[in-house]
């Protein structure tokens, strides 16, 4: 008698395999066939031997998010396992890591390679979502800009006259991180179309390598004062992060797509108030 066939795997795919995405996979990965996917090669085998030995069913496969063959070549290997359930897509670069150019390249371009990639390996169901970051909600770009971000193909994508690669790398953080928000909210529809959803989700301070990185770097101070004039006054955890991608990735968020949730303890709704008291007393001043 023959042995009976396996029931097809449901898969979740991680792409970027830091503290976060960690997080994230032993969160979601329970029952699922994950696939892991990072540029590090020493990365991977470390965080693929580690769930392996906390019994997660696991691949691992490096990606170039950067280089859109290599992030088709993933999306392909991860549809052919299975039925992908949900996609995270975590990989990014900090200031403190990184020059502009490669910030770009990987923070802004490489997850609109993610979206572009995925679309063709979807299932009614999948959820999608990407870690963008608080600092999108800090940019002021314009609306020619922002438009360019939302929609243009990819491979004109960082040709624009106002993105500027000699720009300080913080500013090409912002610019990349809101790009992910914009790009997300205009390919909804299309992911929609498919029967998926696609959110992103913003962090605040997270204690992660990325993060221990910035409180040495060279902005140590400031987000030291933006962590103390937030609500929750704490740094935030990896774990938190995945509370939030649990959610959307769930059933009960499935009338919430092209959205963003904003996870930062309140420290982008306290600047705004600080910035808005601060204008209402100069009009004050100038009107007495």
């Amino acid at each position: 008698m023959s042995a009976p066939t396996p029931p097809p795997r449901n898969v979740v795919v991680i792409i970027g395999v830091g503290g976060m995405g960690l997080a994230i996979a032993r969160r979601l990965g329970s029952g699922q066939h994950l696939i892991l996917a990072d540029f590090s090669e020493k990365a991977l085998e470390a965080a693929s031997a580690s769930l392996e030995g906390e019994g997660y069913d696991n691949d691992a496969q490096k990606v170039d998010v950067s280089d859109f063959v290599s992030v088709q070549t993933l999306a392909t290997a991860a549809g052919a396992k299975g039925t992908i359930t949900a996609i995270i897509h975590t990989a990014g670069l900090s200031p403190a890591q990184a020059p502009t150019k490669a910030i770009l390249d990987v923070d802004l371009l490489g997850t609109a390679h993610v979206l572009e990639a995925f679309l063709t390996v979807l299932s009614p169901g999948t959820s999608v979502v990407c870690i963008a970051s608080m600092a999108g909600h800090m940019a002021q770009l314009s609306p020619a800009l922002e438009t360019h971000l939302a929609v243009a193909p990819v491979a004109s994508l960082l040709t624009h006259a106002e993105i500027d690669p000699a720009q300080h790398p913080g500013q090409a953080y912002i610019l990349a991180k809101r790009a992910n928000q914009i790009r997300v909210q205009a390919m909804s529809g299309a992911y929609g179309a498919k029967g998926a959803r696609v959110n992103t989700v913003s962090p605040g301070f997270i204690q992660t390598a990325m993060g221990a990185a910035e409180l040495e770097g060279e902005m140590a101070m400031q987000i030291k004062q933006m962590i103390a004039i937030s609500a929750a006054k704490r740094v935030g955890t990896p774990g938190d992060i995945a509370d939030a991608v649990d959610f959307l990735v769930g059933t009960k968020s499935s009338m919430i797509t092209g959205n963003d949730i904003l996870v930062d303890g309140g420290t982008v709704a306290a600047s705004k108030w600080i910035q808005a008291q601060m204008a209402a007393a100069h009009a004050s001043g100038q009107a007495a």
